[in-house]
Formats: structure tokens, C-alpha cells, sequence
């Protein structure tokens, strides 16, 4: 069956008119083709598309994010991109609240919902809820701002290692948002972030079937393409973006210590020549996508696909599954 033919979208049978809509979830690293894979299930299966990637959801930042392009988001509804202010931070849980309204508006069209990104504690939300947690300190919170800005956000890591060992252990040194709400949950709860995770109950999602469909590309191939990727960034003015944004937000602007552009700001700092830069670019996104393949090995019931070669024959196999849990026959129309 051809990816490009919308599904036709029978009469429901009376078993089935109470049965919960699909949630289609595309996860996996970074330059794995999830968006051209999202693309062409949308267009299929009149799907829209949200997005679950957190440095995508700032305004202003544009060629180190690796957002939709112009094209790409006339080809299908996008949400939950270009939202957040520069010098905004939007925790994973405030994001949970704001998809999950989305996909209630979707299902309200009788369209197919398409969960797209990398970022998997923001999926997590999403799907499973988290605890509640503490209300947040924007007091705390500027506090370890300026210190992370004197001091480095390795500064912060060391603090959370002595509140709690394991949640350091799982966020990266260089992550400063999440280093920043973890400690305030560890010091305004007085107890671990992570005994309070398995302690209270959580929200999970309800409402939807959830098919996980998981990139799984070829090493190699993956860092190949990640290489190249971020040389596009480069030479495409990465350099210049991260200059302008300083300017107008220094180091308000919490998303400059994201990949790519962590790397632009050292170059701009006189501490990395530009071929550094690239290469330590280059470097950070690989050690990425290693960390986003270990937490998605997490994921329950995800369909893996391997790297095909050919993004034809990927689609088509993604397609198929999502025909099948669509409960499509050969021909396209339910059984």
C-alpha cells in the first residue's frame, strides 16, 4: 500500500466505538530520521504531530535544534514547538500538562496523534506521569542559576551528588535545568528525588493505545550522520545565531548549554578554535545519542526498527505496524 494515500477511516463496528484511540510515539536518538519517518505517517494516516523534544520548544533557536523546516511543517500540523521564552525553562511536567492537552485536541479532530523527539524524561512525563514534586522556587532557582554561571554546571552536579547520589548519576553534568530541579526538590522536600519518585503514585496517561515505534540505526551509519549534521550547523551559522542570542539574553538564555550551542559559546569565549568547537560538537552529540538509546532500551513495548538503508523500505514497515494497530487489512479498509 502506498505511504502517500490517506487511510480511509471506516464506520466504527459496534465493538469497537468505545475501544481508545491510537497514540503513535516515534522515539530515538538524535539524527536517527525520526522527523522524516513522523512525516510520512502523518501524511498517511492524517496524523499531527507533537513535539517532545526540549530544546525545540524555544523560540529563537533555530539552526542548533534541528527543528521541522518551513516545508516540512506545511506538510502536516505541528504543535509544541517555538513556545518557550528564550530565558523561559519549562520543566518536564509543565510539558506533560500542555501534550496532554494537545492530544485531547487532536483526538477531538479524529486525528492521529504523533509524539516526535528525543528527549525521554519529557516523554516519560508525558506517558507516565511523575510525581508531583514540590511547588518550584524561582528564588533557589536564580540562586543556582548565577552560581552555575560562576561556577560551571559541574558545580551544581557535585551539589546534587551529595544530596542524591543516584539522581546525579542519571543527569548529565552539563544539564542545568534539570541539575537546577532537582536539587530544589531535594531541598525543599527535605528527602532524595529519587525515594520520592518511587514513593508517590503518578498520573499515567489514559485515554490512548500507545504503539512505541523505536529507531535503531546502524552505529556507524548514526555517527556518520551526526557528524554531519552538526558541520551543517556550523556551516550554516550556528556560530552567529549563538552570538546574537547572547547578546540579547546572556546567560539568561538557559538553552545555551545545549549541544551545539554549548560548544559555539566556548568558541565565542576564546576557549576552543572553531575546529574544536565542531569537533567537540561532533563529540557531545554522539555521547548523546549513546545516553538516549541506553534510557529508550528503558521504554516499554517499543517496535524496534533497524536501519533498512532505504527510507522507503522503513516506512513502509512502520506503516504497517501502525495499519495493524489501526486494525487495517491488506486493503487499507478495517476488517
Amino acid at each position: 500500500m502506498a505511504l502517500n494515500q490517506p487511510a480511509r477511516a471506516p464506520e466504527a463496528k459496534p465493538h469497537d466505538r468505545d475501544a481508545d484511540p491510537l497514540l503513535l510515539v516515534v522515539l530515538g536518538p538524535t539524527a536517527s530520521g525520526k522527523t522524516a519517518l513522523s512525516l510520512a505517517l502523518a501524511e498517511r494516516f492524517r496524523g499531527e504531530i507533537v513535539n517532545c523534544d526540549s530544546v525545540a520548544m524555544y523560540r529563537e533557536f533555530e539552526i542548533g535544534t534541528a527543528k521541522p523546516s518551513a516545508d516540512e511543517r506545511a506538510r502536516a500540523p505541528h504543535h509544541l514547538l517555538d513556545f518557550v521564552e528564550p530565558i523561559s525553562y519549562i520543566t518536564a511536567g509543565e510539558y506533560a500538562r500542555r501534550a496532554r492537552k494537545v492530544l485531547d485536541e487532536i483526538k477531538s479532530r479524529g486525528h492521529l496523534p504523533i509524539v516526535v523527539g528525543g528527549t525521554g524524561l519529557y516523554l516519560r512525563a508525558l506517558l507516565e506521569g511523575l510525581f508531583p514534586g514540590p511547588q518550584r522556587s524561582d528564588e533557589l532557582r536564580l540562586r543556582l542559576r548565577e552560581r552555575a554561571a560562576e561556577r560551571g554546571s559541574s558545580y551544581l552536579h557535585r551539589i546534587l551528588h551529595r544530596l542524591d547520589r543516584a539522581a546525579a548519576e542519571k543527569i548529565h553534568a552539563n544539564d542545568a535545568p534539570k541539575l537546577i530541579r532537582a536539587i530544589e526538590v531535594c531541598l525543599a522536600s527535605r528527602q532524595k528525588m529519587t525515594e520520592l519518585w518511587q514513593r508517590q503514585p503518578r498520573d499515567p496517561l489514559r485515554g490512548f493505545r500507545i504503539l512505541r515505534l523505536g529507531l535503531d540505526p546502524d552505529r556507524s551509519a548514526l555517527y556518520d550522520r551526526i557528524n554531519q549534521r552538526a558541520q551543517g550547523m556550523f556551516d550554516s551559522g550556528l556560530i552567529e545565531e549563538t552570538q546574537s542570542l547572547r547578546q540579547q539574553y546572556g546567560d539568561a538564555a538557559g538553552a545555551l548549554s545545549s549541544l551545539g550551542y554549548k560548544q559555539a559559546v566556548q568558541f565565542l569565549r576564546g576557549e576552543l578554535t572553531r575546529e574544536q568547537a565542531l569537533q567537540a560538537a561532533q563529540q557531545a552529540h554522539r555521547n548523546y545519542a549513546k545516553r538516549q538509546m541506553t534510557w529508550f532500551r528503558r521504554e516499554p513495548d517499543v517496535h524496534w526498527l533497524r536501519d533498512f538503508g532505504d527510507d522507503k523500505q522503513l516506512q513502509s514497515a512502520a506503516a504497517t505496524l501502525v495499519e495493524t494497530a489501526l486494525g487495517f487489512g491488506s486493503s487499507g479498509v478495517k476488517p
